[in-house]
């Protein structure tokens, strides 16, 4: 096996179990291992820390598996941590009101690279690193003599298989058969139809479903705004709860049509609901124009800070979106605020609503902390995974 030697004082974070080698921690590299390959990772003393696969391509050259020395990487062992990913769902997989979670979370689930959604009778698979590339077969095999899907659809993300040196995914059909153009999930006793060939990421956003039920407790009898709504999330729940009238904003005109059909299937078809297709700022600024008021808003936008290279300029996003959310509720109304931008703690992010709030001339008080649902675990030796933040917010 060949063998990565790290920099001497470089052993800690590998020791505290964190998965990520950079390649400035690297001293030496025994042999030619491919992209990919499996190799033993040992301080500069040529002590034992862990095994790995190797990357010479990519910013982080080792993503470590396993710290057993006496561990044997082989298909029995992806088996069986594919496994204790599966088993870990059970709640959820037994679950009458849901059918739609993540089964495998990258990291978190001690699988660097591997992402895969349960959409009803299909699986929609992420392979974005060289070591879930090589060992792409068993991954299926065991996927499937698992979970027993009707097919397994790639939806691997082009830009981040670039950063790994991998050629762009095909997308398509991995096992099994084709997905209709619309599978019917179910989250929360709410039907979705889901595009997962051609939808945003891998079809459907169930990172939110705790989040939709809790915003939904608050809704009865209520103008709802969401915005960024995508296939509807946030709306259908409101409409489910009793509001007394749901606006759904999003640029995507696909994603409003999705929304659309999935307010049929859900014979929601009576409510007071509006479909507006435009850029969201610019749809505040002209509910402001117009007077227009919400007593709630739902802010989930897309990942403003995908590194912290760009957190100046996406706070200054999140600020001003925020400040005109605030413009437009009622006294006393719910701002329900989200980040997905990893590179934002919880803690920024609720600096930049005081921000916005003083902007706005408004107060704000911070009555509950959204996170990520149980299916998107945050490991503990790897805080990064850990991308979902929300507050719910009252606004006087």
């Amino acid at each position: 096996m060949h063998v990565v030697r790290l920099k001497k004082g470089k052993e800690k974070a590998v020791l505290q179990l964190h998965p990520w080698v950079f390649s400035g921690a690297v001293e030496s590299v025994k042999g030619k291992p491919e992209n990919g390959e499996i190799v033993m990772l040992t301080d500069n003393k040529g002590d034992f820390l862990a095994y790995g696969f190797y990357n010479d391509r990519s910013r982080v050259s080792v993503r470590l598996l396993e710290w057993n020395k006496d561990a044997e990487i082989n298909e029995d062992w992806w088996r069986s941590r594919i496994g204790k990913a599966v088993r870990a769902r059970q709640e959820l997989m037994s679950s009458e009101d849901t059918n739609t979670y993540r089964v495998i979370f990258s990291e978190a689930d001690f699988l660097p690279g591997l992402i895969v959604d349960r959409f009803a009778d299909y699986l929609s698979v992420q392979i974005l690193t060289s070591g879930m590339e090589r060992n792409k077969q068993v991954i299926l095999d065991t996927l499937q003599a698992l979970l027993n899907p009707l097919g397994i659809f790639d939806r691997s993300d082009a830009s981040a298989r670039s950063h790994e040196g991998l050629e762009a995914s095909s997308g398509g059909i991995l096992s099994g058969q084709e997905p209709p153009e619309f599978v019917t999930v179910k989250e929360n006793s709410v039907l979705y139809d889901v595009n997962i060939s051609a939808g945003q990421k891998s079809g459907f956003y169930c990172d939110q479903r705790d989040n939709r039920r809790i915003v939904s407790e608050h809704v009865s009898g209520k103008r709802v705004l969401d915005c960024f709504s995508y296939s509807g999330g946030f709306s259908l729940n409101a409409l489910k709860q009793n509001a007394a009238e749901v606006t759904s904003v999003d640029s995507s005109a696909l994603a409003l049509e999705t929304l659309g059909r999935n307010i049929e299937i859900n014979n929601f078809g009576a409510a007071a609901h509006r479909l507006i297709q435009s850029d969201v700022n610019k749809q505040l600024r002209n509910f402001r124009e117009s007077g227009e008021q919400f007593d709630i808003i739902v802010l989930d936008p897309p990942k403003y800070a995908p590194s912290r290279s760009a957190l100046n300029k996406a706070s200054r996003a999140y600020k001003d979106l925020n400040r005109q959310a605030m413009l437009l509720l009622t006294e006393g109304g719910l701002l329900a605020t989200f980040s997905c931008s990893g590179a934002i703690d919880i803690t920024t992010f609720k600096q930049i609503l005081a921000w916005a709030a003083l902007d706005a001339g408004k107060e704000v008080q911070f009555i509950y902390q959204f996170s990520q649902p149980g299916d998107h675990p945050i490991r503990s030796s790897f805080p990064e995974g850990e991308y979902l933040k929300g507050l719910l917010c009252r606004v006087f």
